[in-house]
């Protein structure tokens, strides 16, 4: 198994001698508005991809997407991608919206059913896009996924979420091996933080001391206001510098971890 972040919450993973992306946001560097009602308002993403949106699709057989925002789903992630035409899996919620784009291959995945696909098990998991009832409503939902081959570690793939009895429950049935959380701390200049902050971060470290976690999320959109260094000396100070991984955009975790 080997996971490259390219930036954001964008992922590609490769296991079982298959090549996967998550959420493809692959726009330039500036590109779009910033999110905004927010403290920093700055237009978005605010850094450059790693590769060419072309070679970050390159072999890409399926598409795992947490949700369609802008910032895990955008029109060059859509370009970069149609001339290959993935499977996507998705919620169902979002199916709609991808086979009006143009995509042939759509597959909703219900919550909790896990999925074959080529050697792969799938399993779509919940959680929590805020910390209150009214963001969650707001941000409408997301999903996470649970990636399973035979001779792979299992991969978690929290999305965007916080702590929640949802991401404690994922752990609990499945074990994973390498969890992927979404960290940054984004948020609004109204209520509570929407994605994982440090707090979140190490409670999932705490719940699942075989794992190794990898952070992502972080210092590519405006809203995502906890720095890499500033995450690095929390987890550190919680005694999980050893298993928190925080990869720079075009860095990769591989198996064994």
């Amino acid at each position: 198994m080997r996971l490259t972040l390219l930036r954001h919450a964008t992922l590609v993973i490769e296991i079982a001698g298959h090549r996967l992306m998550v959420d493809p946001m692959l726009d330039p560097e500036g590109a779009r508005a910033p999110v905004r009602g927010t403290p920093q308002e700055r237009p978005n993403p605010l850094v450059p991809l790693p590769v060419t949106p072309e070679a970050a699709a390159e072999g890409v057989e399926a598409v795992l997407l947490t949700h369609t925002h802008v910032d895990h789903l955008d029109a060059a992630g859509v370009s970069a991608l149609l001339p290959s035409d993935p499977v996507w899996f998705c919620q169902p919620e979002d199916a709609e919206d991808l086979t009006s784009i143009g995509f042939t291959d759509v597959r909703p995945v219900p919550l909790g059913d896990p999925v074959a696909w080529e050697g792969l098990t799938l399993t779509r998991t919940g959680g929590r896009h805020g910390r209150d009832e009214a963001a969650m409503q707001g941000l409408g939902p997301v999903s996470g996924f649970v990636v399973e081959a035979a001779g792979e570690p299992t991969v978690y793939l929290a999305g965007d979420t916080v702590w929640c009895p949802e991401v404690e429950r994922a752990i609990t049935d499945h074990s994973p091996a390498v969890i992927v959380v979404n960290a940054g701390g984004a948020r609004f200049l109204q209520g509570g933080t929407i994605t994982m902050e440090a707090d979140d971060v190490i409670a999932v470290g705490t719940a699942a001391p075989g794992a190794v976690v990898v952070a992502t999320h972080m210092e590519a959109i405006n809203h995502c206001l906890e720095l890499r260094a500033d995450l690095a000396a929390r987890v550190g100070a919680a005694g999980l510098g050893d298993r928190v991984r925080i990869p720079a955009d075009g860095e990769s975790v591989t198996s064994p971890v």
